[in-house]
């Protein structure tokens, strides 16, 4: 019974490119617009095209790979701080 409910009720997750996400944070950033009509243009919530500009500009200087690695993907610093951790 809950079942159809919940099938009916939720909406797919998007996922977006990580070039997609550059672009995005590289307008957000450009001082050309503000953060709202960028993300309103593009088709995300606000707050989610904060929190992109957020992590781009926590991983400021690393490689675009590394700003947003990807589903389930470390960036390269945090696999090494993994495999120092399995090393102890």
């Amino acid at each position: 019974m809950g079942s159809n409910r919940e099938e009916r009720g939720r909406r797919q997750r998007r996922e977006f490119s990580r070039e997609f996400k550059l672009e995005a944070v590289r307008r957000a950033t450009s001082g050309e617009q503000s953060l709202a009509p960028v993300a309103r243009d593009i088709g995300v919530h606000p707050n989610l095209l904060r929190s992109w500009k957020r992590a781009a500009l926590a991983r400021a200087g690393a490689g675009p790979g590394e700003v947003f690695p990807g589903n389930g993907k470390l960036t390269s610093q945090d696999e090494e701080i993994r495999q120092l951790r399995r090393e102890l």
